[in-house]
């Protein structure tokens, strides 16, 4: 296996980084910015090195370098700042996705292909069309990332370890996503067991507006969106089938198609191996729907069938 990241910014490095200490495989760290990618290699190597770790991390700026690649790892586009919502990155990510997605097709055509890059679900489906590759085969990031912070706050309001915390959060990596409180629990006790109605709703919100305050506070989010893509890149070098929420393109599932949105799915050696459909309750199938309205919106605007 070999682990491309095009996008050598901070969360391309995070990523690079995470992956290494989880030693998962060799990483071709791919930017347009000379010299980037091949410091941010270098500094990474050093630190995998004192830790005992051979997994060896090279620096590019020709996309041919990222020949036959078992892996790619799409960071590349405009980061979202203060104030921003995800949805206002649209139409120029949507260009730089399309172009990048072009380049994986011609030289790493038979990767699995994780997409990172926001607003995430549009940029999802872009890649998809834009490789032609099987719809099993690309996957967003989202919601591997929301889950991550759904864990920090369950385990700050019941003091438990995270370790014994098993969640999910669904739907659109943006305004509308939908942490579950019904389908998560602690060491197989439903959560619903734990928590109050006000401290489930609070839970809720802290979720979905955790990553506007953490720009707020320090310009960008990093090292959990790091560790999610390495979640996800280890289910699929290790064909570990976790149940890992990813956007993923929809054919009828949730009563959505041809467009992607976070839902769980098993994820293995081929890539989504299987999309797992929960029985959304009233409340929930509005949050999940109004998602697919808005992605629907967005997939609209930039012309995208």
């Amino acid at each position: 296996m070999t682990i491309t990241i095009i996008g050598s910014g901070r969360v391309g490095a995070s990523a690079a980084l995470n992956c290494g200490l989880r030693e998962l495989d060799d990483m071709l760290l791919l930017d347009i910015v000379q010299g980037l990618p091949q410091g941010e290699a270098m500094d990474i190597n050093h630190q995998l090195s004192e830790r005992g770790i051979d997994c060896c991390v090279r620096g590019s700026n020709n996309y041919h370098d990222m020949q036959g690649s078992d892996i790619v790892v799409l960071v590349a586009g405009v980061g979202r700042k203060p104030g921003m919502t995800r949805m206002d990155l649209l139409k120029t990510n949507s260009g730089i996705v399309g172009d990048v997605a072009e380049k994986i097709r011609k030289y790493a055509k038979d990767c699995k292909l994780i997409v990172v890059t926001n607003p995430l679900d549009p940029m999802t489906l872009v890649a998809l069309k834009r490789t032609g590759f099987n719809k099993n085969r690309v996957m967003g990031m989202g919601g591997t990332l929301d889950l991550s912070r759904f864990k920090s706050f369950i385990s700050e309001a019941l003091g438990v370890s995270r370790g014994s915390i098993h969640a999910m959060v669904i739907g659109e990596h943006g305004e509308n996503m939908l942490p579950l409180v019904r389908f998560s629990s602690i060491a197989g006790i439903p959560l619903k067991e734990f928590l109050s109605e006000w401290q489930s709703k609070e839970i809720f919100e802290k979720t979905k507006n955790v990553a506007a305050q953490v720009i707020s506070t320090k310009g960008a989010t990093i090292h959990a969106p790091g560790n999610a893509i390495a979640t996800i890149a280890e289910a699929v070098i290790r064909d570990k089938k976790s149940v890992i929420p990813v956007s993923t393109f929809l054919e009828g599932e949730y009563g959505a198609r041809n467009l992607c949105i976070g839902v769980p799915g098993v994820i293995g050696s081929n890539g989504v191996d299987k999309i797992i459909e929960l029985n959304l309750d009233e409340d929930e199938k509005k949050i999940f729907d109004k998602g697919i309205l808005d992605v629907k919106e967005a997939i609209k605007s930039i012309g995208l069938k």
